[in-house]
């Protein structure tokens, strides 16, 4: 069939989503970007904002191009109290086959 357009279902192999790869780009960046750093209220929503779009574009282009990504920053201040819980409720369609393990 000459001229008609082909859809893939499933990426090809070197196309699927791989976590580590995107794990090890998130960790580079907060390290980057947030060592050294101190809270400051002010700063935070620009802050959360550049972060994500800086993490997104470097998922983007190391390869998964192809994804639509969401990504969420949360930034708090600990002030002494130990470890703060945050919990978000995202909802998400997950194809086991293809975008990895959870």
């Amino acid at each position: 069939m000459e001229g008609s357009d082909t859809y893939l279902i499933r990426p090809n192999h070197q196309y699927k989503f791989k976590p580590a790869v995107v794990k090890e780009c998130i960790r580079e960046i907060v390290r980057e970007r947030l060592s050294g750093m101190r809270y400051d209220p002010e700063e935070v929503p620009e802050l959360s904002r550049s972060l994500a779009e800086c993490i997104k574009d470097k998922v983007k282009s190391s390869g998964f191009d192809k994804y639509k990504l969401v990504v969420q920053v949360v930034i708090g201040e600990q002030r002494g109290q130990g470890v703060k819980w945050v919990q978000v409720k995202a909802v998400c369609l997950h194809s086991q086959s293809t975008d990895g393990r959870r």
